[in-house]
């Protein structure tokens, strides 16, 4: 089977810059109005795109005087597309640290069926540490702390989706039999962090249960990706780490048991396009010269668990010396990572890493024409350094427009991208496994005593 380019749209705000809620190339609808979210995702299916993505944070920040914050929530809004949109791919963030397993069970098994089965689930820890107090809680927990609860809550959920036999609903208005209660069962689950009784309320969903997607690149996010993700968004300043986190990622994986085409990997790129590499080099300073220095050192602040770096001058050459070592980081800690790496390498002033971050926060930027981007693309991907990418434009709409329409016809030509959709569910269309059952070793069993 020849190997396809993946492509996802990762929808936030107006833009992936800072500073894209001021560009005149920007949406003007709110960042509440659903019409926004649901032309962007049409335009996202026009184009044959995977997914559409959703991040979230749990926590308003200080920095909303300058940057467009206030947008919606993600399952919620998942819900609402899932109805407008016929084939692409749904994607929405959940905290398994500030979330319950069978909530959120409920939730995206609902999803999923009301999608036709096209819904994935980005799971996350929550890395900003202001999230801790809208949860009645006096500090943030620790990195591993929260990882050893994400690590039960998938296993948690996992039971619940498969409490369910795919045919349990009998739905026999004769008989007066609704269901096969011995195609139900309870989890019974008793854990470190979980005790939950089970079964699900909500019956086995279209793909069995969302794709797994998952975004830490630390030591521990990749173990936990390993064991699993079903595709992970992943964040790479240069092609070199990108090669060695997507090696380091399937040999992880294939240690475990799992096959390596099972676990997609799509590092983010946040491409500036123009029609010459000046003009496409320009939508950068548009955006740059609009910028806010508070909202940089806001953000890195919260990147690197609350250090402030305020006392820095804006011209200021950096060194590492500058920043708190990034393993004792309880935030961010792969962001944290990238980020001292690329001041160790360029040495940049304050107001250069500050710019430079504000397009992609830690992701690739290119800047150039339809050809320079669709190059880097197919490099990337024939490189071992992605299976595609989380395509996020500086400026929504109309970067994503060039994108769409200037950049994608490209990547056809060369036999990399889909003209046409060939699969119904978000997990078919990765290349993914049918999810197992619970319930398959029995079936034989069912299907002899129901005869």
């Amino acid at each position: 089977m020849t190997r396809e380019l993946h492509l996802n749209l990762f929808i936030s705000g107006r833009g992936h810059h800072e500073t894209a809620w001021r560009h005149d190339g920007s949406a003007r609808r709110a960042l509440t109005d659903i019409a926004h979210y649901r032309d962007l995702a049409l335009a996202a299916e026009a184009a044959k795109f995977d997914s559409v993505f959703f991040a979230d944070q749990l926590a308003l920040g200080d920095e909303v005087e300058h940057a467009a914050r206030g947008d919606l929530e993600p399952i919620t809004l998942l819900a609402a597309l899932a109805t407008l949109t016929e084939r692409i791919g749904l994607i929405a963030t959940a905290s398994t640290t500030y979330s319950e397993p069978y909530n959120l069970a409920r939730q995206f098994a609902s999803l999923d069926h009301i999608s036709g089965g096209r819904i994935g689930w980005n799971i996350v820890t929550s890395w900003v540490p202001a999230a801790a107090a809208n949860f009645s809680l006096e500090r943030q927990h620790e990195h591993a702390e929260r990882y050893a609860r994400a690590f039960e809550f998938v296993d948690v959920v996992s039971k619940l989706w498969d409490s369910w036999a795919a045919d349990a609903i009998a739905d026999d208005r004769e008989s007066g039999r609704y269901a096969d209660a011995g195609r139900v069962r309870k989890i019974g689950h008793r854990g470190e962090h979980f005790q939950v009784a089970g079964a699900l309320n909500v019956p086995r969903s279209p793909q069995g249960r969302p794709v797994f997607v998952q975004a830490g690149s630390s030591t521990t996010g990749r173990g936990f990706a390993a064991r699993y993700a079903e595709a992970v968004f992943t964040a790479h300043l240069q092609k070199e780490s990108a090669i060695e986190f997507y090696s380091d990622l399937k040999t992880q994986t294939r240690a475990l048991g799992r096959r390596a085409d099972q676990i997609v990997v799509l590092p983010g790129i946040s491409a500036a396009i123009g029609s010459t590499e000046a003009e496409a080099a320009r939508v950068w300073e548009e955006l740059n010269e609009l910028s806010h220095p508070s909202v940089g050192l806001a953000r890195l602040k919260s990147r690197f668990g609350g250090h402030d770096f305020s006392h820095l001058k804006l011209d200021q050459v950096l060194s590492v010396d500058d920043f708190p070592d990034p393993s004792l980081v309880q935030a961010s800690q792969s962001r944290a990572q990238a980020i001292t790496a690329l001041v160790a390498r360029e040495r940049p002033t304050l107001r250069a890493l500050l710019h430079g971050l504000a397009g992609a926060r830690g992701h690739f930027t290119a800047t150039g024409t339809p050809e320079q981007i669709a190059a880097t693309i197919e490099d990337w991907f024939v490189s071992g350094a992605a299976d595609g990418f989380n395509v996020m434009p500086p400026i929504l709409p109309t970067q994503f427009a060039i994108f769409a329409e200037h950049v994608v016809p490209i990547l056809r030509k060369r036999g990399l991208f889909r003209s046409e959709y060939a699969d119904q569910t978000l997990r078919e269309r990765y290349g993914l496994d049918p999810v197992a059952s619970a319930f398959f070793d029995a079936d034989e069993t069912y299907r002899q005593r129901s005869a």
